[in-house]
């Protein structure tokens, strides 16, 4: 079912929910706090600037996870958002923009709680839109309170499929979670291997999100899935789960989880005597993988873009951000926030203004081409796009192929 309305519709839908100043839902005030007053505020202020001041300044809320173990997620999109906004404001795109909390983003911590606080005070500033955040359990129940208050949240790394499910004011850059875990088995079925393991977190719906895909889509690529072994995201022994993995005959294993108990992992597997590829999804990427170099050969993993990719546009993009903040916050999180800054100034010249009901209606089925490549938003929100295939060399991630369904870019 379509989860986009048709540009007139929407128009008149979203502009009647904010004139009316609509209030958010008290189910989130226990989790947020005021949800309720920053709504208000910022309906209010919407009531009296509806074009959103001159129509040319873009103003932007930015959350992500700046604190606790995923901060160099965060360092690298605010290097990026940085970047993004003095090119845009130097250029002749006809807008500017404006980042709000002083141009800082705002930490959500890596926790749903957090990020809904982050959500409220962003909201009391006034922003046209919203971007963020990295990680899917952070992002929905933001999206939810989004899409209550009718303002466009445009949402980078979280690949769950329902983050823009929970309505029409809900965007995101990155591809989804079946999507991941499909590009996974076809990947698999190009390089011939034919019998996977599977270890996933049970406590964890991305791991589970992809875990399911790569299952349902094995099959088809040919791929026998000889066993399915759980663990959990605070687990540090992964022998027991391995050891199933050598037993089973498996030529791959597929470890769908985050980046911290990476190393662990690949560790406990060839330390079991598997010698097979071993693979992961995007949340592998600034996988620290020191004292672990020689095990992590022949391993892959998904991700949005390489930083290795020579399209135009990542050349360009790593080569001002390395010569500017260096390469180690380098990663797919600042590309995807880099992009979402840049979506938002298209999305703007696409409706001709840059309030929030123009921004919406300029992001619906928008034709894209950025750090993450050329994509068409769909009827959902999400992006039709091709997923990158790393692999690691000596501990260092390298790009090995562009993969899209139609088969394998090198």
């Amino acid at each position: 079912m379509k989860k986009r309305l048709l540009p007139v519709t929407l128009i008149t839908a979203v502009t009647a929910a904010l004139l009316a100043g609509c209030g958010s839902s008290a189910q989130q005030s226990a989790a947020g706090g005021s949800t309720a007053a920053a709504s208000s505020a910022a309906s209010q202020d919407r009531e009296s600037s509806p074009e959103g001041g001159d129509g040319k300044t873009v103003k932007i809320g930015v959350y992500g996870p700046v604190t606790g173990g995923s901060a160099v997620y965060g360092e690298g999109a605010q290097n990026a958002i940085n970047m993004a906004v003095e090119e845009i404001n130097d250029g002749d795109s006809g807008y500017k923009i404006e980042i709000v909390n002083g141009g800082k983003i705002v930490d959500d911590g890596g926790d749903a709680k957090q990020a809904i606080n982050a959500y409220n005070s962003l909201m009391k500033e006034s922003p046209d839109a919203i971007v963020g955040s990295f990680f899917s359990s952070v992002t929905l129940p933001v999206a939810e309170q989004a899409s209550k208050d009718n303002m466009l949240l445009l949402a980078t790394g979280a690949t769950n499929k329902d983050v823009t499910l929970k309505g029409p004011t809900i965007f995101r850059n990155c591809f989804i979670d079946p999507y991941q875990g499909k590009m996974a088995a076809q990947f698999a079925k190009e390089k011939g291997w034919t019998k996977a393991a599977i270890i996933y977190a049970k406590d964890d719906d991305y791991s589970n999100g992809l875990k399911d895909a790569f299952i349902e889509n094995a099959e088809a690529n040919g791929i026998e899935v000889v066993y399915v072994g759980e663990c959990t995201t605070k687990d540090t022994d992964f022998s027991s789960q391995t050891s199933q993995v050598v037993a089973k005959g498996a030529d791959f294993l597929f470890y769908p989880a985050f980046l911290d108990t990476v190393p662990l992992l690949i560790g406990a597997a060839r330390d079991a005597g598997f010698d097979g590829a071993v693979m992961g999804g995007d949340g592998w990427d600034g996988t620290d993988t020191a004292g672990f170099e020689e095990k992590f050969e022949n391993c892959y993993f998904t991700n949005h873009y390489s930083s290795e990719d020579t399209a135009p546009a990542v050349v360009n993009f790593v080569s001002k951000y390395t010569e500017k903040y260096g390469t180690e916050s380098l990663n797919a999180c600042a590309a995807l926030y880099y992009d979402a800054i840049y979506m938002l100034v298209e999305a703007a010249k696409n409706s001709g203004s840059s309030d929030t009901v123009s921004l919406i209606n300029g992001m619906t089925g928008m034709t894209f081409t950025g750090v993450g490549g050329t994509f068409t938003m769909d009827a959902n929100g999400d992006p039709e796009k091709s997923v990158a295939i790393n692999t690691f060399e000596n501990g260092k991630v390298k790009w090995l192929m562009t993969l899209s369904p139609e088969g394998a870019k090198e």
